[in-house]
């Protein structure tokens, strides 16, 4: 599933080109990307067309687009959504899903293709409220928009590249979690934006083993695991996040290349790169966990 740094690479794709656009046509090629839409398809497309897209915003995994109607059209990737910025005359991507046509504020005529092959993605139109610290509601750095969220993104909490990250807070309340430090990394009510990609890589960093218990990491620990994973995301947002196969594209159908920086996540069977010991895959919460089992003992 795409995490924050893929998600952050497709944010900024999106911004560079409909900022300021306005909606002109909209066609639904598939309703089940809609089906979380509360006004199902007629209601997407009467608040869709006509719409000014004044900003794109990420908080975490999450992704919005506030308009002219002071509600935001909310994009969630799941495990293989693309948004495509096309032109109308590009060839037709398979597994296109729904498409919305735009005017941008150069006057050009643009494509905004949502792209799923599994079905777990979709767009949807929500309410924006007041965030509860009343802080920006997410990373938009192109045009900010005050401090509104979706009520469906309202309680996942700010994440790491997030300048209003609070690492002392955070770092005291994983002292004092019972759960595995890789449940804990994963808990987007506490942290947000982490995956199983980036965990792994992460506790690689920082010689921690997944199911070592957070309670029993010190204040300190925890501090340097947090500076560690914001690193990792940086790194990552700096090299389109990680792409394995097709289902992750950024808004003009390229690939990510930070799978070339992993040490870790899906390097079952290698060389660590600090030790030289093999790395393990465990199964783990219908998944896997990645690590060295000399420099990550438990």
């Amino acid at each position: 599933m795409p995490e924050l740094p893929e998600v952050e690479t497709v944010r900024a794709g999106l911004a560079q080109h409909l900022v300021g656009a306005k909606v002109t046509g909209l066609e639904v090629l598939d309703a089940r990307s809609l089906k979380k839409n509360l006004g199902g398809v007629q209601g997407f497309k009467t608040e869709v067309l006509g719409a000014q897209l004044e900003s794109v915003v990420r908080r975490g995994k999450f992704l919005w687009l506030p308009t002219s109607t002071s509600r935001a059209l909310v994009g969630h990737l799941g495990m293989s959504g693309q948004i495509l910025v096309r032109t109308p005359d590009h060839a037709p991507d398979p597994q296109t899903r729904v498409v919305i046509d735009v005017e941008t504020t150069s006057g050009q005529d643009l494509q905004i293709r949502f792209v799923d092959q599994r079905l777990f993605g979709g767009l949807m139109f929500d309410d924006l409220v007041l965030t509860k610290d009343l802080g920006p509601g997410g990373f938009s750095p192109e045009a900010p928009t005050g401090a509104y969220i979706p009520t469906t993104v309202s309680h996942i909490a700010r994440d790491l590249l997030d300048p209003l990250f609070d690492d002392i807070q955070v770092a005291i309340k994983m002292t004092k979690k019972n759960s595995g430090i890789k449940r804990v990394l994963l808990d987007q009510g506490l942290l947000s934006g982490i995956g199983n990609i980036y965990a792994d890589e992460s506790l690689w960093l920082a010689k921690l083993h997944y199911d070592k218990p957070a309670s029993s990491i010190t204040k300190k620990k925890h501090l340097e695991l947090l500076s560690i994973a914001k690193e990792v995301l940086a790194k990552a947002v700096e090299q389109g996040g990680t792409s394995f196969d097709e289902q992750y594209k950024n808004v003009n159908g390229e690939s990510g290349y930070f799978s070339q920086s992993l040490n870790a996540y899906g390097q079952t069977g290698l060389p660590c790169n600090r030790c030289g010991a093999l790395i393990k895959r465990d199964a783990w919460a219908n998944r896997g966990s990645h690590y060295c089992p000399k420099c990550q003992r438990r």
